[in-house]
């Protein structure tokens, strides 16, 4: 992990800055961007998605589910954890802050697009920055590469329905149609593009091609997550610099989410005896969200200019240096594992 991968947090705070700033002195410039959509589609962060997704699909090798039933306890762990508890627990702190402890400080009607927007962080387990986390770890990469396969299999069959009974619990109307066709292009496509890119690449089973060809993309991946930010920071202009303070309540109750997953993630792989080239990246992969994802199927679902978009976003700002100080946790507390 580069310098500037480290210092992701601070690009992104530089992005909100420059977006409050631009949508604040050209907001017509903004309003026709967020004009130029189809089908609920927002054309210039389709683009901008795809330039953050693609790469990290491209790293996914299938054929690495061959070596599913080797140590299977931590991928079990996985799957319960990203699939079983995170998106409930998420749901659960969205309500609770939202609707009770913030209520008086909130509108009702942001409140429940913030938690919408909390949820869709929650049903999206991480697909590629996991790969870093579990590197900095020293984890096992291979059994990283299985873990995040798997998921994105499940990810296709389960992102919509899950996200889709959530967000009805909190009595969001869920325009399933708009739902199907951002996992369709978002997840899906994607993927089946990524995982062809790889195969023609890896040809001969030369992985010099492809390596090459992701440190290309990996600049743009970058490019596009920040220029998304600033889009919807200089779309929310007005209403960040009317209330400031929303971006901290957005972020208290996502900050309780990853540490509180990372701790019940972390008790449980030490209950299993689990190794910690194992542990480590089991942790990493239940605590972080696959946030592009998440930012694209909420500007589909409710704009460019929603509550639910800002939320992901401030998940994006929270994420890294919360995962950096996990990824410190773990490896102060390595001799504690199994071997």
């Amino acid at each position: 992990m580069g310098l500037f991968e480290r210092l992701l947090s601070v690009w992104v705070g530089i992005a909100i800055v420059t977006g409050i700033i631009l949508g604040s002195i050209a907001p017509e410039l903004f309003a026709l961007i967020a004009a130029l959509e189809i089908a609920h589609v927002n054309l210039v962060i389709a683009v901008l998605i795809w330039l953050m997704v693609y790469p990290m699909m491209v790293q996914i090798d299938f054929t690495s589910i061959k070596d599913v039933g080797r140590k299977p306890k931590g991928l079990i762990l996985t799957l319960i954890i990203n699939w079983l508890i995170k998106p409930f627990t998420m749901a659960l702190l969205g309500w609770l802050f939202f609707k009770i402890i913030f209520a008086g400080w909130v509108e009702q009607g942001l409140a429940t697009e913030y938690i919408a927007g909390m949820i869709l962080l929650g049903v999206a387990p991480c697909t590629a920055m996991v790969f870093v986390w579990s590197q900095l770890t020293r984890g096992d990469a291979n059994y990283t590469l299985v873990q995040v396969s798997i998921n994105d299999i499940i990810m296709v069959f389960a992102f919509a329905p899950i996200s889709g009974f959530l967000l009805g619990m909190v009595e969001v109307a869920v325009p399933w149609s708009t739902l199907l066709i951002s996992v369709i292009l978002y997840v899906l496509a994607p993927l089946l593009a990524g995982a062809y890119t790889r195969h023609k690449l890896i040809q001969g089973k030369d992985e010099h091609k492809l390596n090459a060809f992701l440190a290309a993309l990996k600049p743009w991946s970058i490019i596009g997550l920040l220029i998304t930010v600033l889009l919807l920071f200089a779309l929310q202009a007005e209403t960040i610099i009317a209330q400031p303070e929303t971006i901290v309540l957005i972020a208290i109750p996502l900050l309780i989410q990853s540490y509180g997953i990372f701790a019940l993630t972390y008790v449980l792989a030490k209950r299993l005896a689990l190794p910690y080239a194992v542990a480590a990246p089991a942790c990493m992969i239940g605590t972080s969200n696959f946030f592009e994802l998440a930012v694209a199927v909420a500007i589909s679902l409710f704009g460019l200019h929603s509550g639910a978009a800002l939320a992901t976003v401030v998940g994006v700002l929270v994420e890294v240096p919360v995962m950096l100080s996990l990824v410190w946790f773990v490896k102060r507390n390595r001799a504690s594992f199994n071997a």
